[in-house]
């Protein structure tokens, strides 16, 4: 028990009470002196005041629920009056607060934040789609902080919709390819069929039939513009069966064609594979040397392509440095005369990079995820014991010594089972490992979510070097998480992990058993990883237990040993995106090996996006002042014949090198006269507007022919927000502004992201059914909580000195009447 003192400061008075007591034992010496310091004692730990805490664990028979009742416009293709059936179930059994959603946006974000953390639990009764106010993942993650369960009840569909899209960016360069994206949407998941136009300034330019069968469709589309100013691209669709809205079958996209942007190409290779494609996209001056600021005036993006550091100057390194800091961008190319060749270390030029040009440590090792299969299925089917008896016997191994391994349980959701990664070199983890997988028992919910398991394991091992491992050991049935738990895994293979499936099934399996069985292989053939499937038989009663340990093969090799083996062997490197999310590699499918590389260390705050299979970095990116910079280390694909890189500039590989210029250009509007920025919207949400005067004059802005007002907001910068109340194409002063739909009608169906937020809350996810029968018993479950409470201990110090005082009074009492007694007796015989 701890013990703490509300008022310590009282223990002061310990100071007093006893020099009295020592003055008074020097003049009586009397044990009365004695026990009246003890009673002065706890009286005066008494007024200190102490207690100890005391854990107790309260629960709520009738737990305060709001429920969140959403009615909103596109809830339409739902059973009216959704929810109202468990509100009066719920409000008959415990006190429960009805808030309705209704209109044309859902605030469901707001309402959560509205009452999380307020001692109640939420229900929402919604399709889970948020539209407007605060965002639902950060209203999630608050009532997650705060304790407070949220439920969300699903409803039934009993209508399908159908809505249109266009994504690409707004501000386009004349005569380029440019990439757009028709996305469909439909609330149900099955098979339907429309027919889709496409139209640019009223102008069709392609139509015909199209069919999908998942939630969400995306039909790329490539467009050029070949004159200056506002364009718009128009898309319809024609669903041929069940469709609730038509208003949005309809989109409309504002595009605004610029010129070229300038770029400086400094090369000695014109001809290259990189200067043509620079060429290809944007104003390129070429030079065989560094030109001059006068030059780059003008200039988005200045290309160093494989320079030495000697043919710049002190001076011509300044002005290129206060070209970056103002906000102009730098891409640095390597090949034999650049970074580690081209004696960038400690220059001028390497301030300004985000990399040192000096070989990155050697970070070998692996990192192994093992992910592993708790759901009742696998319980069911008698694997769960086969599953992690191969986990531990993976951990046991000797050549996996040098790893570092995590895990991750899986059954609706997925956990971390170890907190991290742990050393297998180091016999206490593996004792905890062993001893952690072996407590293991089944999840409660009955889904298999491999994908789950899939997205833990890549958050895991994002960032990680060396090489990377997951092994999936599982009973094989994941056939309602199959689509999620491919794209999973594929985003897995994109990071540069090796995948591995274990496979336990039944040894006579019956034909529901068979139909299940063929997901868990399949999935790894279409990873093109049949050779890292294995499939095992769970163990029998008598039998000797399946076990297997795949061959991982070695490890990265150390500087030494890659030297040594150059001699010999012709190098074949890999490319894999690092950060697959970042701007320049999103929409890259990087296919590309390369045979060489300027070996450079990233610096901190430097951000790495491409990398080889050894953990070599060949992108590297980071901000300078206010511009950025590009280090790409390797060549331009010609290599004055060594051509380390030419197979980077073909294909799909080749965007790789326009996101970087993209990125490197950053705002590609020419810094002249007056230019407007401004998103394209949607009926009932304003869209701000921000103008940039570069050249002298009045800012003035009209839409559709009708003044707007400015408010000034910085240096030359002004705003204004709009809000049309018509959908169709705007006009701006010249510049296009497209008004949709409401966002509400936007995104149909039931959002299945939120899930796993909502899980994490500590709530559950029902149909409309199950929570009648269920949510109020979860939600008495989720009212228990623990507290420490304080609990004070004053009275029992209080009845301490009290029993020391009166046992003193009574033992003096009895010694005086004892004392007396003998006196008497000594009286009456002396008569």
């Amino acid at each position: 028990m701890n013990i703490s003192l509300e008022r310590p400061e009282m223990l002061l008075l310990i100071i007093p009470v006893i020099i009295a007591g020592f003055y008074f034992l020097r003049k009586t010496k009397t044990k009365l002196v004695e026990w009246r310091m003890l009673v002065a004692v706890l009286l005066v730990l008494a007024l200190a005041a102490p207690f100890t805490t005391v854990t107790q664990t309260t629960s709520e028979e009738d737990p305060s629920l709001v429920l969140v009742q959403d009615q909103t416009a596109s809830m339409g293709i739902f059973p009216e009056e959704t929810g109202t059936e468990l509100y009066k179930a719920l409000t008959a059994n415990t006190p429960t607060t009805l808030v309705q959603l209704t209109g044309d946006k859902t605030f469901l974000g707001d309402t959560i934040t509205q009452y999380a953390g307020s001692g109640n639990q939420i229900v929402l009764v919604s399709d889970g789609n948020s539209n407007a106010g605060k965002s639902l993942v950060d209203a999630l993650e608050l009532a997650k902080e705060t304790d407070t369960p949220v439920y969300l009840v699903q409803p039934e569909l009993k209508a399908n919709d159908l809505s249109v899209e266009v994504i690409g960016d707004k501000t386009v360069v004349v005569d380029n390819q440019n990439e757009f994206e028709v996305v469909v949407r439909q609330a149900f998941e099955q098979n339907i069929s429309y027919s889709l136009e496409v139209s640019v300034d009223g102008e069709l330019v392609r139509s015909g039939p199209f069919s999908q069968n998942t939630r969400n469709y995306t039909i790329p589309y490539n467009q050029d513009f070949t004159t200056l100013g506002a364009h718009n691209i128009s898309v319809k669709i024609t669903p041929a069966g069940e469709d609730l809205n038509s208003i949005n079958n309809e989109f409309s996209k504002s595009v605004y064609v610029i010129p070229k942007p300038k770029l400086t190409l400094v090369t000695s290779e014109p001809d290259s594979p990189l200067a043509q494609i620079l060429n290809s996209l944007y104003n390129v001056s070429v030079a065989s040397s560094y030109p001059g600021a006068g030059v780059l005036e003008g200039s988005k993006v200045l290309v160093l392509d494989n320079q030495l550091i000697s043919s710049l100057s002190e001076a011509q390194m300044k002005e290129i440095k206060n070209y970056v800091s103002n906000g102009g961008g730098l891409a640095v190319v390597g090949g034999d005369k650049a970074y580690n060749y081209g004696s960038y270390l400690n220059s001028s030029l390497e301030e300004i990079l985000p990399v040192l040009s000096k070989p990155s440590e050697y970070k070998g090792g692996r990192n192994l995820v093992l992910i592993l299969d708790i759901s009742p299925s696998a319980r069911d089917h008698g694997a769960q014991g086969d599953i992690l008896g191969n986990a531990i016997y993976i951990i046991r191994n000797e050549n996996l010594r040098d790893a570092n391994a995590a895990a991750i349980a899986f059954g609706s959701k997925d956990y971390d089972i170890f907190g991290g990664f742990l050393s297998l070199g180091l016999p206490q983890n593996r004792a905890i490992m062993e001893d952690k997988i072996s407590r293991l028992t089944s999840d409660e919910q009955s889904k298999t979510s491999l994908d789950q398991g899939l997205i833990g394991a890549k958050q895991m091992l994002a960032g990680k070097d060396g090489e990377l491992d997951a092994i999936i050991i599982s009973d094989g049935g994941i056939e309602e998480s199959y689509e999620p738990s491919l794209q999973a895994a594929k985003d897995l293979q994109k990071l540069g992990v090796n995948l591995y499936f274990i496979h336990v099934h039944s040894a006579a399996p019956s034909q529901t058993d068979k139909a299940r069985n063929f997901y868990a292989e399949m999935l790894m053939k279409e990873l093109g990883l049949e050779n890292n499937y294995k499939r095992i038989n769970v163990t029998e009663t008598g039998q000797e237990p399946e076990r297997v340990n795949f061959d991982f093969g070695t490890t990265e090799e150390s500087p030494e040993e890659e030297k040594e083996n150059e001699e010999n062997v012709t190098p074949d490197y890999s490319l894999y995106a690092y950060s697959p999310d970042s701007f320049i590699t999103k929409d890259v499918n990087l296919t590309a090996n390369i045979t060489g590389y300027n070996d450079v260390t990233p610096k901190a705050g430097a951000e790495r996006l491409v990398i080889t299979t050894t953990g070599k970095p060949v992108l590297t990116t980071w901000r300078f002042g206010l511009g950025r910079v590009a280090a790409l280390t390797t060549d331009n694909g010609e290599g004055e014949g060594s051509r380390w890189a030419s197979v980077l500039y073909n294909g799909s590989n080749a965007k790789l090198i326009s996101g970087t210029t993209n990125w490197a250009i950053g705002n590609p509007r020419a810094e002249e006269g007056a230019v407007l920025d401004g998103p394209d919207t949607w009926l009932g949400t304003p869209s701000d507007l921000i103008l940039t005067m570069y050249d002298e004059g009045i800012p003035q802005l009209k839409l559709d022919g009708s003044p707007l007002d400015l408010a000034l907001t910085g240096r030359n910068t002004y705003e204004a927000s709009v809000n049309p109340e018509n959908i169709g194409i705007h006009d701006i002063s010249g510049y296009p502004l497209a008004v949709n739909y409401q966002l509400e009608f936007r995104d149909i169906g039931l959002n299945k992201d939120i899930e796993p937020l909502i899980l994490a809350t500590g709530g559950k996810i029902y149909n409309e059914k199950d929570a009648r029968a269920l949510l109020l018993k979860d939600a008495r479950q989720n009212s228990e909580r623990q507290s420490n409470e304080p609990v004070s201990l004053k009275i029992y110090v209080l009845l301490a000195a009290l029993v020391l005082y009166l046992g003193e009074i009574i033992a003096r009492r009895i010694k005086e009447m004892r004392k007396f007694k003998n006196m008497q007796g000594e009286i009456e015989t002396e008569a």
